[in-house]
């Protein structure tokens, strides 16, 4: 009953509560809304008349205030623009009036040869017209005549100007325009006037330094003195540092200063260095008091021609003076101490004049490092002599004997001096320690033979080459050594290639390049030994060896020597094609033919064995003609093994050839002229010749039958089983004799 009653009284409150607000929306709706709504339709209505009023104010300006607003702001315009043409054309009055009046005094100037003023005043007129072409509307007919007339007067200046250098410094020049030889020179004369004055002076004229300030302020001075330095050095600078020759300097009454060439005769190919810089500062000298001590801005003309003599005239003096100035040995060293005097006291004198700025220094410094240009120099030459000796003839030779000694210079004793010399010599001195057993005398010595002449001279230059590097300084004694290492490596790749056609065509020079290829190979051994431990570090450390070439040298002899041979046993099996396999030597054509390659490459042997005589050493020569002779046997084995059938006849035959070449073979070694003492040599060919035996068990095959041959075989440890096989023998019977019994029975001996 109680929440019944409850749930009524929450009803009723819930619809009061609803229609209060219902009033109170409806209240500010019709009460609040809608007043404050008709009070803005009011305003509406006010804001459109006020934008009615504004539209017929602006209709009223545009109709009106804009109209008298254009109309004022034309006509400023265009009394702007008359005003500027106004100020252009009062500016370019008065640039005209300031042109006129600068032409005028320059005219003024250079009628009274004022030439400063002149040239200052055609400046100013170039200013002014300068300035005239800067406006629009430049390109006026009157612009145009004035930078005419400017031209032209500049022009005429510039001519005057040159005019008064002409008469300030004349030249006479030689009539050639390449002249060649001192002699062509010597009409050479420079002649610098008075300029106006009666008197000589002891500086530059007055007029002279108004011409040259007058260039200067016309930007021609440096073309000016450009000319006058290329005429300088062509005609009176080059001619006195290249040839032997003399500059006088006059002074001529009334006239002015005159320098002429003259011919001085000495002996001396080429001038010193104290001549040249004696002459060369005589002529600048001169030339510094008479005509460049004028100052022009901040600078004196004398530089500006230094500037531009300098660096062609200090490179003639090094190539033309200084560098054959350089000493050609090492004990003149010590005397160019004088040289390097004179070059700095040269420069020194430039400086002062103020030809020579104070960082130029290149003839001292080239002088200073007289070392390095002597070491050059001297390893030119050496290269320079090296190549010729290996470009000329080889066949002029000369003999080697075990004894035979280079003239070698004397030597400073190693450690001389310093303690670290001391050390060497102690090193030395310990080395020298001598073991009780001795080799022989001529146990490393070089065998007899032959050798070209110009090996033994280069090897001298070589020794003279490194004898010049002891005592020198440590740059250049490396540059002398590694010269010496040059001249071989040079021999080792010209001469192959230079004398390639006649090493390999002429027996004699194929010889004697091998020998010469020992010879150097033999030397080099112990020429870094010899000169180490006199020689500056590091190369007395051990850098200083030839060892290392000595392989290659030892190869290249060998291999050009065998290059040789090879040639020699071309042509030797090439006569024996010719024998037609020395077969049917029954058939006279056929033995004719057989004989004749016999006897021609017999005859070969004995060339060859002339030729090489007395030339190759005794043991290479032995074995050379081994070799070829066994070539030969060895061919005539091979080509008889190979016959299908031998008759009597034909073996005869065979027989003689071989016993020819038995009986003549040995015949063809002749190393020694000594006749009496060949005989050992020929006597040892089976030594030298490995077919030897097996040829004569040939030959005595041929002409044997069948029982000596078994007997020679004694059951394979006979002497003819030492040089054939079994079966080279069985074959040899059958081709020698018929098919018998006896051959049967003697073949089955044959194991």
């Amino acid at each position: 009953m109680i929440i019944y009653t409850l749930n009524q009284n929450l009803n009723c409150v819930y619809r009061d509560s609803i229609h209060e607000e219902v009033c109170d929306m409806i209240n500010k709706r019709y009460n609040e809304f809608l007043p404050s709504m008709q009070g803005a339709e009011v305003l509406m209505g006010q804001a459109e008349e006020v934008s009615k009023e504004i539209d017929v104010l602006k209709s009223c300006i545009e109709t009106e205030v804009q109209q008298n607003l254009h109309t004022a702001v034309t006509e400023y315009a265009k009394l702007k623009q008359q005003l500027e043409r106004n100020t252009t054309v009062i500016a370019m009055l008065r640039h005209l009036e300031e042109f006129h009046i600068a032409m005028e005094e320059f005219h003024k100037a250079l009628l009274e040869k004022k030439y400063v003023i002149a040239a200052k005043q055609l400046e100013n007129a170039r200013h002014s017209a300068d300035s005239l072409k800067a406006w629009k509307g430049s390109e006026l007919p009157l612009l145009r005549g004035l930078s005419s007339e400017l031209t032209v007067q500049r022009e005429n200046l510039i001519y005057h100007l040159g005019d008064e250098w002409k008469r300030l410094a004349v030249w006479k020049l030689p009539p050639s325009k390449e002249p060649t030889g001192m002699k062509s020179f010597l009409k050479t004369e420079l002649q610098l006037t008075l300029g106006g004055t009666k008197e000589p002076q002891q500086s530059p004229p007055p007029l002279l330094s108004c011409v040259l300030q007058a260039l200067t302020i016309q930007g021609e001075l440096q073309h000016k003195i450009k000319l006058f330095s290329q005429v300088l050095l062509k005609y009176l600078l080059k001619p006195l540092i290249t040839y032997p020759s003399n500059v006088e300097v006059s002074e001529q009454q009334g006239e002015g200063t005159l320098l002429s060439l003259q011919f001085a005769e000495t002996p001396d190919e080429h001038p010193s260095p104290s001549q040249v810089y004696t002459k060369v500062l005589m002529v600048l000298k001169t030339l510094h008091t008479h005509l460049l001590d004028v100052s022009v801005g901040e600078r004196k003309v004398s530089v500006i021609l230094g500037d531009l003599v300098w660096q062609e005239m200090s490179h003639c003096i090094i190539h033309e003076c200084l560098l054959y100035s350089i000493p050609t040995n090492s004990c003149q060293l010590e005397q160019y101490s004088a040289v390097i005097k004179e070059t700095e006291e040269f420069e020194k004198s430039l400086k002062e004049m103020q030809y020579l700025r104070g960082d130029s220094t290149e003839l001292l410094k080239y002088a200073q490092d007289v070392n390095c240009h002597f070491a050059s120099k001297k390893c030119k030459d050496v290269i320079v002599a090296a190549r010729k000796l290996m470009t000329s003839e080889m066949h002029n030779t000369v003999k080697i004997a075990p004894d035979s000694k280079l003239s070698v210079p004397m030597l400073p004793s190693p450690g001389s001096g310093d303690i670290k010399g001391k050390q060497g010599a102690k090193k030395l001195e310990a080395s020298r320690l001598e073991n009780e057993k001795q080799l022989g005398a001529r146990t490393l010595c070089l065998p007899v033979c032959r050798i070209s002449e110009s090996v033994q001279q280069l090897m001298e230059l070589a020794l003279h080459t490194l004898s010049e590097a002891v005592g020198s300084s440590s740059q250049c004694a490396t540059q002398l050594f590694f010269t010496v290492r040059n001249i071989f490596q040079l021999f080792y790749d010209v001469v192959p290639t230079y004398h390639k056609e006649n090493l390999l065509k002429f027996p004699h020079l194929a010889a004697i390049q091998h020998n010469n290829c020992m010879y150097i190979a033999h030397h080099l051994l112990t020429l870094g030994h010899q000169f180490s431990p006199r020689l500056p570090d590091p190369l007395s450390e051990g850098a200083a060896t030839f060892v290392d070439l000595v392989p290659g040298f030892r190869k290249l002899g060998a291999h050009c020597f065998l290059a040789h041979l090879n040639v020699q046993r071309t042509e030797m099996l090439e006569r024996l094609s010719t024998a037609r396999n020395f077969s049917n030597l029954d058939d006279e054509d056929n033995y004719s033919a057989a004989s004749k390659a016999v006897r021609q490459v017999i005859h070969q042997l004995k060339r060859l064995g002339t030729v090489w005589q007395d030339v190759l050493p005794v043991n290479i020569y032995c074995k050379a003609m081994g070799i070829l002779l066994n070539t030969a046997i060895s061919e005539l084995i091979a080509k008889i093994m190979m016959l299908e059938d031998i008759s009597t006849e034909d073996g005869e035959h065979l027989q003689i050839l071989c016993q020819t070449i038995i009986e003549e073979g040995p015949l063809v070694f002749i190393p020694l002229p000594e006749e009496n003492k060949n005989k050992k040599y020929q006597e040892e060919v089976p030594i030298y010749v490995k077919k030897w035996i097996t040829f004569k068990e040939l030959v005595i095959v041929l002409r044997a039958n069948l029982q000596e041959i078994v007997d020679r075989w004694a059951e394979g440890k006979g002497p003819l089983a030492l040089e054939f096989s079994s079966s080279d023998m069985k074959s040899l019977i059958r081709v020698l004799f018929q098919n018998t019994e006896r051959r049967a029975v003697a073949l089955t001996k044959i194991k």
